[in-house]
């Protein structure tokens, strides 16, 4: 808003009378000169003035001037594109305390999509994983609040809370007839973002669910506690449901996997928004055959680690395509305390391909399922059924558990199918 607008707390007459000299004085004066693009067009001023003055005086309830002018500003932002938003004290609070990584909610990642407040991802080990929401979920109703007129962050701040607190949530799933209700506890979300453990001798599983300012740091750790039990043969690289993060913590985690060469660049209309990122030569796997899975729940900074592993062969993308969500966004603090969350740039891979809209093709398409037994193998008895059977050194104590995890999930398992594979072709070639 321009200088000359702020702190507007007049009648909506005093606004107009003040608003057209600001018009005016932006006007060139030369009659033939070209209008510039910093100048304010002096019909929409007059129109905004008009707005402002009839809500003011027939509006079914009263509304102050401050209330007016910011609902002006929210949908200034909200209008150009789902991420930019106007951020009150409260608001601003809300954001800082996704930054530090606690805050009781129920651990979804949401935007919008169509018009609709959508579940990009739910967090892992939090009560709307727990409960069962999926990615691409819309959510029609915070408890008894429908979403259609709700602003991103207003719905936000809804579904935030104090610990212990209930909450209701109904969605649409794509594909069913009929919303469903799903009824949840608030708790204190504190996110963990690397998980690893062995999924056998020599293959190993790594989870990132979201990107932090350590998550770098904690996969080098994670493949190096890893490594500790022998070679590794392959590895998973977990970015489902992971919806991005801190843009530096994805750089840090493709460069443990890349020793040269472009990861990620970004371009804007301003000059401190161009920015490249490239891989070190200091690499803790550079080797190491690994395949990345990726879902419509992984966003932003995982589509940025996919794009550019993707892109310089590092490694298969495995899953079903990707969120596309490939905007950079800043946070601008205002003089007020206040603030606005304003997208400045886009994403592209070290292929130039931009992400945004778009998300990233796996090079092998599996979508989500469950592995089910063949009809009559479950009759076939081998010595690992017997009970008392001998153990294998090699054979991890969790066989049963990690055998039942594969099966469900199918991605998963054929990751590592592939992971095998690899392997053998790898040592014909030797």
């Amino acid at each position: 808003m321009h200088p000359r607008l702020a702190g507007l707390a007049a009648s909506p007459r005093r606004l107009m009378a003040m608003l057209l000299p600001v018009a005016l004085l932006a006007l060139p004066l030369p009659a033939a000169a070209t209008p510039s693009a910093n100048d304010l067009p002096v019909e929409d001023i007059q129109t905004f003035a008009e707005v402002f003055e009839r809500i003011k005086r027939a509006y079914v309830e009263e509304v102050d001037d401050s209330t007016l002018l910011r609902n002006a500003m929210r949908g200034m932002l909200s209008e150009l594109d789902p991420h930019s938003a106007y951020l009150d004290r409260e608001e601003f609070q809300s954001l800082r305390e996704s930054t530090e990584g606690e805050f009781g909610g129920v651990g979804i990642e949401v935007g919008t999509q169509d018009g609709q407040l959508t579940v990009i991802t739910p967090i892992d080990d939090t009560p709307a994983s727990r409960a069962g929401l999926q990615s691409r979920d819309v959510i029609l109703r915070i408890d008894d609040t429908p979403t259609e007129r709700l602003s991103l962050q207003e719905a936000v701040n809804l579904m935030r809370g104090d610990p212990g607190t209930e909450i209701s949530l109904t969605i649409m799933r794509q594909g069913e007839d009929a919303p469903r209700t799903f009824t949840m506890t608030r708790e204190v979300i504190r996110t963990e973002s690397v998980r690893s453990e062995l999924l056998e001798p020599g293959y190993g599983y790594l989870r990132v669910s979201q990107f932090q300012t350590r998550t770098g740091d904690q996969v080098r750790n994670a493949i190096a506690d890893m490594e500790r039990e022998g070679a590794l043969n392959g590895l998973v690289l977990d970015l489902r449901n992971n919806p991005g993060g801190v843009l530096q913590a994805a750089v840090a985690v493709a460069d443990v996997f890349l020793d040269s060469g472009l990861i990620v660049y970004t371009e804007g209309r301003l000059p401190d928004t161009e920015m490249r990122f490239s891989a070190s030569t200091e690499t803790a796997a550079p080797d190491v055959p690994l395949v990345v899975l990726i879902n419509g729940g992984s966003a932003s900074a995982a589509e940025i680690v996919a794009g550019a592993l993707q892109d310089q062969r590092r490694g298969v993308v495995m899953g079903t395509e990707s969120f596309g969500k490939g905007s950079v966004q800043q946070i601008m603090p205002l003089g007020n305390g206040e603030g606005l969350k304003l997208t400045t740039a886009l994403y592209f891979t070290p292929g130039g391909r931009s992400i945004q809209a778009q998300g990233i093709e796996p090079d092998v398409q599996v979508v989500r399922g469950r592995l089910e037994v063949a009809e009559g193998s479950e009759l076939m008895v081998r010595e690992a059924d017997l009970e008392g059977h001998l153990r294998s050194r090699d054979e991890p104590r969790t066989r049963g558990e990690l055998g039942e995890r594969l099966r469900e999930d199918y991605q998963l398992g054929e990751a590592l199918n592939l992971l095998k594979a690899l392997n053998v072709l790898s040592q014909r070639d030797r």
